[in-house]
């Protein structure tokens, strides 16, 4: 129970998104590879407001479900609180994945690096971009690219590329060199694999990290030229996973070149960026979070593709 309105709450947490951490599970976040089992597989939280209101949050372990789960189950469950919603309009998950990939431990598939954790202040920046601004970048890219782009980039894809970049500049101004950076690109692989028609709205965690590599002076620096790489390290991957048992494999041999590899996960030289995208057809607008070391934020305020991104909202 909380003193205040829900309608109160929503305009601060407009102002100042760190308002909406108070009605988040408070979990441990001490969590890696080596703890995992003692992280809970889900954590709800229930606050209810003055006015009524109420607030549902959950904490999920991504051992057991993936961003697509949790939105879909949190989606489908509004719909059902809303009462009188017919049962035909509620889509409800399938809990099928245990059956379609039984269990098997595959940890001794994959190579051992150390992977230190270091604990850092970070600085967080939210940006809006409207619809607007994006048809516009998509034409700039198209445009600059001299038909070197033969395919329509995504809106997810334009973004990434953009925010990847920007950070690529700012270490090398940092480091007074460029370096390589090796970016985790997640991939839902429910819509990806053709023959399993029946995991598309299976329950868990079913993404894979796609790993992006940019080398410098193998990967020239035009925006186009990121966004083919994205879609190309997600191309082969797709073209790896022909059948259900061809999926691991992929999966362990992808890791094991790349985040379990010395040369780039466990190479301090090797800049690592992970990604996430919620992206759906929700509205209008897309919201970007970027979470970086304040030394580097500074720097990477002042890329012109971020400034042209915070300037030309309209």
């Amino acid at each position: 129970m909380t003193n205040g309105t829900l309608d109160n709450f929503l305009d601060k947490a407009r102002n100042d998104f760190g308002h909406a951490a108070l009605f988040s599970p408070h979990v441990n976040k001490n969590i890696d590879e080596t703890n995992i089992m003692v992280s809970p597989i889900v954590t709800a939280q229930v606050t209810k407001f003055e006015c009524g209101g109420l607030a549902i949050s959950i904490s999920i372990s991504h051992s057991a479900m993936d961003g697509f789960s949790s939105f879909q189950f949190i989606f489908e469950w509004a719909k059902v609180c809303r009462m009188g919603t017919p049962i035909d309009n509620i889509n409800f998950l399938s809990f099928n994945m245990g059956d379609i990939f039984p269990t098997r431990d595959i940890t001794g598939l994959f190579k051992s690096i150390p992977i230190p954790i270091i604990q850092q202040d970070i600085v967080v920046k939210r940006i809006v971009i409207c619809e607007a601004v994006m048809s516009r970048l998509r034409k700039k890219c198209i445009d600059e690219s001299n038909g070197a782009l033969t395919f329509q980039p995504s809106r997810v894809e334009i973004i990434t590329a953009i925010l990847w970049r920007a950070f690529i500049r700012a270490t090398a101004i940092i480091n007074g060199y460029l370096r390589p950076s090796l970016l985790d690109f997640p991939m839902n692989m429910r819509s990806k694999i053709t023959f399993l028609p029946q995991v598309k709205n299976s329950f868990g965690n079913f993404i894979i990290g796609v790993p992006v590599k940019f080398i410098p002076g193998e990967t020239k620096m035009e925006l186009h030229h990121f966004i083919i790489l994205i879609r190309n390290a997600v191309n082969k991957i797709v073209a790896s996973c022909k059948k259900d048992n061809s999926l691991v494999s992929t999966l362990v041999n992808s890791y094991n070149e790349s985040f379990r590899s010395p040369e780039w996960g466990g190479n301090d030289e090797v800049d690592k960026v992970m990604c996430t995208s919620i992206c759906k057809d929700i509205g209008p607008e897309i919201g970007v979070q970027v979470d970086l070391k304040e030394s580097c934020m500074q720097l990477f305020d002042l890329d012109d593709d971020i400034k042209d991104l915070i300037f030309n909202y309209t």
